[in-house]
C-alpha cells in the first residue's frame, strides 16, 4: 500500500502536458514524470549591411522531437539575439549546440540548422545582394526556407523582387532606391507550421520598400522609409540594408520553445498552447 501513492503520482506525471517558451537565455527544469520533450529553436536575424553590402539574412529554424530528458534535470537554453546594423544574428540552441541548433543569419547569408537531435526545419532566407538598397531574408520555416530579400537599384528601376517564405517561413523584404532603405523580413512563429509569409515589394523610384510577412504566425518585418531601413520581425527576420550614414535595420531576436506530453510533435501535431 505504501507504493500506491507514488505509482499514482508517476502516472499523473506521465500524462502531463505543457510547454515553455524562452525569448532570452535561461534554464529549463524538466517537470516531474517527463522523460522526453520536443523543441523548436529559431536563430536571430542579421542586421542589414551598410554602404552597398547586403541585406541581413534570416535566422534558421530547427526542431527536434522525442529528445530524452530526466525529471528535474536543469537544461541550459541559449537564445540568440538579432544582430544590430551590420552585425550577424546569434544562434539559439537546446542544451548544447551539438544537440539542436538554429544558426543566426549573416550579412546576405541565411542561417542553417544542425544537431544530432535534428528532426527538421529550414534555413533562413538570404538578404538581397549589395544593391541600393537591399531587402532582408526571412526566418526559416518548419519544412522550407525563408524568403529571399529583393534588390533596389540606383537608377530607380524596379530592381529584383523578394520571394515568399516556404514551409511556414518568413517572407523576404523588398529593396529600394535613392534615399530609401531596404525593408525588413518576416519572422516565424513557435506554435507549429502555419501559412508561409508573403513577400514584400521592391519599389521603383522614391518610396519605401514593403516588408516581408511573418510565417506561421510570426511578426511581419518593418517597411523602410526615407533615410532608414526596416527591422526584421520576430522571430528571426533579417533587417534591411541602408547607406553607411543612415540606420540599417536590426534583425529580429531568436527564441526556443519546448513542449511535452503524449501525442505532441513538431511540425504540427498538437503543437499549440494547451
Amino acid at each position: 500500500m505504501g507504493f500506491l501513492p507514488l505509482a499514482l503520482l508517476a502516472s499523473a506525471g506521465l500524462r502531463k502536458i505543457g510547454q515553455q517558451t524562452f525569448t532570452s537565455s535561461g534554464t529549463f527544469t524538466v517537470p516531474f514524470g517527463v522523460t522526453s520533450v520536443s523543441v523548436v529553436c529559431v536563430g536571430g536575424g542579421a542586421g542589414g549591411g551598410q554602404g552597398f553590402t547586403a541585406g541581413g539574412g534570416g535566422g534558421a529554424l530547427a526542431y527536434g522531437n522525442n529528445i530524452p530528458v530526466r525529471p528535474n534535470e536543469a537544461i541550459t537554453i541559449t537564445v540568440g539575439a538579432g544582430g544590430a546594423a551590420g552585425s550577424a544574428g546569434n544562434a539559439s540552441w537546446f542544451k548544447a549546440s551539438s544537440l539542436l541548433q538554429a544558426a543566426g543569419g549573416g550579412i546576405r547569408a541565411g542561417g542553417t540548422r544542425s544537431g544530432s537531435a535534428l528532426s527538421g526545419g529550414g534555413s533562413g532566407g538570404s538578404g538581397g545582394d549589395g544593391a541600393v538598397y537591399a531587402g532582408a531574408g526571412g526566418a526559416g520555416g518548419y519544412s522550407g526556407n525563408g524568403g529571399g530579400g529583393g534588390n533596389g537599384t540606383s537608377d530607380g528601376t524596379s530592381g529584383t523582387q523578394p520571394t515568399a517564405g516556404s514551409g511556414g517561413g518568413g517572407g523576404g523584404g523588398g529593396g529600394a532606391a535613392g534615399s530609401w532603405g531596404g525593408a525588413g523580413a518576416g519572422g516565424v512563429g513557435l506554435l507549429g507550421q502555419g501559412t508561409s509569409g508573403v513577400a514584400g515589394e521592391t519599389v521603383a523610384g522614391g518610396g519605401g520598400a514593403t516588408a516581408g510577412g511573418g510565417g506561421s504566425g510570426g511578426a511581419n518585418g518593418n517597411s523602410s522609409g526615407l533615410n532608414f531601413a526596416g527591422n526584421g520581425g520576430a522571430y528571426g527576420g533579417g533587417g534591411g540594408e541602408s547607406n553607411s550614414a543612415w540606420p540599417s535595420g536590426a534583425g529580429g531576436n531568436g527564441a526556443v520553445r519546448i513542449i511535452w506530453g503524449r501525442g505532441r510533435a513538431y511540425p504540427s501535431t498538437n503543437t499549440g498552447d494547451v
